[in-house]
C-alpha cells in the first residue's frame, strides 16, 4: 500500500463511517479497484483508519463526552460496547472468512438495502429525544445491536445501532448520538487488539514508512469525518433511512456485477 492509496482509502472511510452504508464494505471494494493486494498491514489499517474517523466525534462532541460529572454517560458506553467484545473474541474465525468474502459482503449491502426501504415506518413516536434519557438497560440492547455488524460485516455499524436505538423508542437525532459515542470504545478496544495481533505476528510491517502512511491517512479520515458528522444526523432527521436504502441496492448490485465479470476479484 503506498501513500496515494492510502489517502483514497481514507476518504472513502472518512465518507462511510457514520452513513448507514457500511464504511467496510467501501473499502473492501476499494481496495481491488485501486490496487490494494491483502495483506496483514491492510487488515490492520482498515481497522485503525476506523478509529481515526472516530476520533471525530469526540471533537465534535467534546463538550458532552468530555463532561466528568455525567459518570452514567461512560458508564452506559461502557456496557454497550460489552456484547461487541464478547462476540467479537468468541466469533472471530467466522468474522475473518467473512471479511475476506466480498460476494457475502455485497449481499449483506443488498439485504440490509432492503430493510432500511421499510425501517422509518416501523418506529414511530418516539419518546426519548437525549442520551441523557437512555436506560444501561436500553444501552445494553444497542449493544447488541452492534453485534450484527460484527457478525454481518457490509450491515453498518451506525446503522444497526441507531435502528436499535429507534427500537428503544429514540428519536433518530438522539440514536444517532448515542451511536456516534458508542462507536469511540468499540474502535479502540477494535484497533489495539488488531495493532497488537499484527505487532506479535508481523513485526516487521511496523516499519517507519507504514507508521507514515498511517499517519497521513489517518488525518486526512479524521477530517472527512468532521465534515460528515456536521451534516449527517441534519440529513437523517430530514430523509430517514429510505434514501440509504436505495443506495445501499445500487452499490451492493454494482458489486455482484462487478465480481461475476472478475473485475473485482
Amino acid at each position: 500500500m503506498d501513500i496515494l492509496q492510502a489517502i483514497i482509502l481514507a476518504i472513502v472511510e472518512g465518507l462511510t463511517e457514520f452513513l448507514p452504508v457500511s464504511s467496510t464494505a467501501h473499502m473492501k471494494f476499494a481496495n481491488p479497484i485501486i490496487g490494494v493486494q491483502p495483506s496483514p498491514f491492510s487488515d490492520m489499517f482498515e481497522i485503525v483508519i476506523q478509529l481515526a474517523a472516530i476520533v471525530a466525534v469526540v471533537v465534535v462532541y467534546y463538550r458532552k463526552f468530555f463532561d466528568i460529572t455525567r459518570i452514567n454517560f461512560y458508564l452506559k458506553l461502557v456496557i454497550a460496547v460489552i456484547p461487541a467484545i464478547i462476540f467479537g473474541a468468541l466469533l472471530k474465525k467466522h468474522i475473518d472468512h467473512a471479511l475476506g468474502n466480498l460476494y457475502f459482503i455485497a449481499w449483506v449491502m443488498i439485504g440490509g438495502g432492503i430493510v432500511f426501504l421499510f425501517v422509518d415506518s416501523l418506529f414511530r413516536n418516539p419518546k426519548i429525544n437525549d442520551e441523557a434519557h437512555i436506560s444501561k438497560i436500553t444501552a445494553f440492547k444497542i449493544g447488541c445491536f452492534q453485534v450484527l455488524s460484527i457478525i454481518l460485516p457490509g450491515i453498518s455499524r451506525s446503522a444497526v445501532t441507531i435502528i436499535g436505538g429507534m427500537s428503544q423508542r429514540l428519536t433518530r437525532k438522539a440514536a444517532a448520538e448515542f451511536s456516534f459515542f458508542l462507536a469511540v470504545p468499540t474502535m479502540i478496544a477494535a484497533s489495539a487488539k488488531s495493532f497488537w495481533d499484527l505487532h506479535k505476528t508481523h513485526p516487521e510491517t511496523l516499519n517507519n514508512d507504514n507508521y507514515t502512511i498511517l499517519l497521513i491517512s489517518s488525518l486526512v479520515a479524521f477530517l472527512v469525518a468532521v465534515f460528515v458528522i456536521r451534516y449527517f444526523i441534519d440529513f437523517l432527521k430530514k430523509y430517514g433511512f429510505r434514501v440509504w436504502g436505495y443506495y445501499r441496492i445500487v452499490v451492493g448490485v454494482l458489486m455482484l456485477i462487478l465480481l461475476w465479470r472478475g473485475i473485482v476479484a
